[in-house]
This record gives structure tokens, C-alpha cells and sequence, in this order.
């Protein structure tokens, strides 16, 4: 990344991350997401085994905000509500009032770590959710406020029941986490477990002042029509798989993906922004491998110009080439009647008697076809070349756009941007190729054979399939 090229925040957002980064072995998208959701004012759920570095990310976090308070806590199915809340006040309930003095405890944090959240009982859950969306807990008859910027969950495993599935939803950034990989594992064992981490310094921490002038920024970001578009497609596409989305946590992704762009500078939300999506609509890693899947292959990719329909509007003109060329009309002699041979079907036709030598007519002579028909057909294809090359050009505009975004990004995982650029370059290729096989066609109509005189007749367009703007 240029750092010369970046507005001011984004050099700043750009060393604060590097520094999260330092001494973490393949956690540079956990720790990129985990930070962009406390920037855009949302929570994180990691899921997998421990010892992944789950619990340290979070530690880290807290460091990046100026006079954050940080609370941790492991839950059990035994724990209680005085672990997360605080203990009841004894004042409180000697005056009738039912009370927690909640100072040092998840209530007055700015940033906390809630591990193994799903083993706590149903009335932590359901405290929770009040916590984590509204920022407010219900202390004895009044509601508190609370400063919570963000909240990190971690769990094995995520229970299948309505409290459960509802507390999922609150977090809106959900990571699976793993050991490191095989490649990986050698730079692990190489650390020195004895140096410790040095936070960021104080004049790259965040305060309040700093979350504001970002989430006004935020809300000026505009959101293309054509990015909208691409989201109700992906609903949809959701539907027919089974992965439910509900309708706040639509508004929370874009909500999000603006917070990414202002982070960034930038007026309007991209196109390669939904990238991210994998992490904040599907809740599983085969399901966000799935969905990962389905936007490298669309991004940048029109569907209604796709190779697939491409191909069947070429087709469709091969086609009809290889009827013109086939088509036989009957072949008369200069004085306008039918021409007879004996001959031409002599070859084809014997018998003892001598049948092969009867008189018949023939239907050997090529169709001509007049100059009207032929440029009819030349048009059409032209328009079809046409719009294949803007395509191509469009295509072209999509990767050098790509290129661009990879420079300028801090939140984008590499290897998505690698594949859709991969899906691009294959785009191209394959739109390519299309195009010499219409170019090929647009060659065979011209060499059709022709009449001496223009019939003026106009042939039946060929049929495909519209190629709508999408």
C-alpha cells in the first residue's frame, strides 16, 4: 500500500493496524475486521478453538481508544449475572431499590471480551442483547448508559435456540479463527514469547471526538444505485440458498461499508467493498466460503453480459450462417424453366432397368441471397460487436479499477481481490474470444452468394437473447 497516496486518517487508521498486526501470525483479516466493526460503533463474535489468539486481539483493541476501560470475562454455564453486571447495592436494597453497582464491570466498559458468550444462561443473554444494541442496562427501575464501543465475543460453537440466534445477530463482523496453518506454523514457533507487545502510541489513539467527526463523514458516504443492486441480488441469491439475513443487519452492512470508505476518503461506497460481505451476512466459514465464491464471480461482472448469454447471442448467429449456407433454391435455365439432368443423380441411383437415366430435376444451386438481406444481417452484428467491445473496454475499466482499490485498501482480504481479478481476466479472454467468433460470422454473411439483383427483401432478425442493461 502507497501510504504517499492516502489521505491523512487513512496513513493514521494504516499504522494503528500494523501495529495491531505486529507479532500475530495470520490473523491480518481477524485483526482488519475486528477493528473496522469498532470503528463503525458494531461488535465481533470469533469462532473456533482456543489458543487461537482470540482473547489478545481484544486486549489489543482496547488500546487503540484514549481512556478506554476494558473488561474481560470467561463465562460458564454456572456464571451469574453479578460477573458481567456487578454485585447488588446493599444501600440500594436497604431503601427498597434493586441495584448494581456496576463500575469496573461490563456496564462501564468501553471495550470488552466476553469468552465462551453462548454458555451463559438465557437472562445474561437477554441482558446482553440490551447492552450490545442499545448501549443501555436496565439497573433497577432506570436505564443506564453505557460507553461501549465494541464488543468481543469468542465462542467453540454457536447453539441452535431463539435467545441464542438472536444474540447472534448482534454481532455483526462473525469470524471463524483456526490454528495456523502449515506454512504458518514454523514463523509461530520462530516469535519470541518474551517480547511483549508495545501499543500504539498515544497520538495514534482514538477518543470520542475522533469516533464523531468519522461517523459524520460516514453518513455522507453515498451508496451507488448499481451497489444496491448488486446487494438485492445477493438477497435473493440468499433465499434460494437458506441463509437468512434479517433486515437490520442489512442496515448495519451498509452502514459499515460507508464507515470503510470514509476511513478511506472516500465519497462513495465501492463495488469491491462488498467484499466483505462473507463476514457479515453468513454465519458459518462453508457458508462465507459460499458467498465468497458467488461475489468473485459476479463482481464486476454484468449479468446480463455474462460469457454464458455472450456465447448464446454468437451462437445464435453461427446458427443462422449455417442455415443461410445450406439453404437450396431450384435451378432454372436461362429461358426461365427448370433445369433436368440425368446425370447429377446417376451416381446415387441404379437399377437393372435403367431408372438412373430418367430425367429429373435437380436442387443443387447454393441460394443467392440480395445485398438488402445481407447488410441486414452485417447491421445486426455489428450492433452485437458493438456491444461486445464497450463490454470489453467495461471490463478492462473494472481491473484497472481493482488495481487501484488494492493500492488504497485497508480493509480487503488479498486473496479475494486476487480472485476477482482472476474472474476479470478470464471475463476478458473469454469476451475476447467472443467477439472473433462474431467477427468470423460477420465474415460468412458477407461472402454469402449473391443475387445479380437486389430482391430488396429483408430477412427475420436473428433471435437472442436481449442482452438488458443489469
Amino acid at each position: 500500500m502507497h501510504t504517499d497516496i492516502l489521505p491523512r486518517r487513512a496513513v493514521r487508521l494504516k499504522t494503528i493496524i500494523d501495529t495491531l498486526e505486529c507479532g500475530l501470525v495470520e490473523r491480518r483479516q481477524s485483526v482488519r475486521l475486528c477493528f473496522l466493526a469498532a470503528l463503525a460503533g458494531e461488535h465481533t463474535l470469533f469462532i473456533g478453538p482456543p489458543g487461537t489468539a482470540k482473547s489478545e486481539l481484544a486486549r489489543r483493541l482496547h488500546t487503540v481508544f484514549r481512556d478506554a476501560r476494558y473488561f474481560e470475562r470467561l463465562l460458564t454455564r454456572f456464571s451469574v449475572p453479578e460477573e458481567l453486571f456487578g454485585p447488588l447495592s446493599i444501600k440500594a436494597l436497604e431503601e427498597d431499590r434493586y441495584e448494581r453497582h456496576t463500575d469496573g464491570f461490563l456496564p462501564d466498559a468501553s471495550v470488552a471480551f466476553i469468552d465462551e458468550v453462548f454458555k451463559a444462561n438465557s437472562a445474561i443473554l437477554n441482558a446482553l442483547l440490551t447492552l450490545l444494541n442499545e448501549r443501555e442496562f436496565d439497573n433497577g427501575a432506570g436505564r443506564q448508559r453505557c460507553p461501549l464501543i465494541s464488543a468481543v465475543g469468542a465462542t467453540n460453537e454457536v447453539p441452535e435456540d431463539e435467545v441464542a440466534e438472536a444474540f447472534f445477530d448482534r454481532f455483526l463482523v462473525r469470524l471463524p479463527v483456526t490454528a495456523v496453518s502449515a506454512a504458518g506454523f514454523g514463523v509461530l514457533l520462530q516469535a519470541d514469547p518474551g517480547r511483549g507487545w508495545t501499543p500504539p502510541p498515544p497520538d495514534l489513539s482514538l477518543d470520542q471526538n475522533d469516533l464523531a467527526m468519522l461517523a459524520a463523514e460516514a453518513a455522507r458516504v453515498a451508496v451507488p444505485t448499481a451497489l444496491i443492486a448488486v446487494l438485492a441480488e445477493l438477497r435473493r441469491h440468499f433465499a434460494t440458498e437458506q441463509i437468512y439475513v434479517s433486515d437490520r443487519r442489512w442496515v448495519k452492512i451498509v452502514w459499515l461499508l460507508r464507515v470503510a470508505a470514509a476511513c478511506e476518503g472516500r465519497p462513495a461506497v465501492a463495488l469491491w467493498d462488498l467484499l466483505l460481505l462473507p463476514w457479515l451476512t453468513a454465519p458459518d466459514a462453508p457458508r462465507q466460503a459460499a458467498v465468497a465464491d458467488w461475489l468473485c464471480a459476479r463482481l464486476g461482472v454484468r449479468e446480463a453480459f455474462s460469457p454464458t448469454r455472450l456465447t448464446r447471442a454468437v451462437e445464435a448467429f453461427e446458427a443462422q450462417l449455417d442455415v443461410d449456407l445450406k439453404a437450396n433454391d431450384l435451378d432454372y435455365d436461362e429461358s426461365g424453366r427448370l433445369k433436368f439432368s440425368a446425370t447429377d443423380l446417376a451416381q446415387d441411383i441404379g437399377d437393372a432397368k435403367g431408372g438412373a437415366a430418367a430425367m429429373r430435376m435437380t436442387y443443387n444451386r447454393a441460394r443467392r441471397y440480395g445485398e438488402t438481406h445481407i447488410q441486414a444481417r452485417v447491421q445486426q452484428i455489428d450492433d452485437l460487436l458493438e456491444r461486445i467491445a464497450d463490454y470489453a473496454t467495461e471490463i478492462s475499466s473494472q481491473r484497472h479499477g481493482l488495481a487501484d482499490y488494492r493500492t488504497e485498501s485497508l480493509w480487503l482480504d488479498a486473496d479475494l481481490m486476487e480472485r476477482s481479478d482472476a474472474n476479470l481476466a478470464a471475463t476478458a479472454l473469454a469476451v475476447a474470444s467472443l467477439a472473433d467468433r462474431a467477427a468470423a460470422a460477420r465474415m460468412g454473411f458477407l461472402g454469402l452468394p449473391r443475387l445479380e439483383a437486389d430482391s430488396g427483401e429483408v430477412p427475420h432478425a436473428v433471435a437472442y437473447e436481449p442482452l438488458d442493461e443489469t
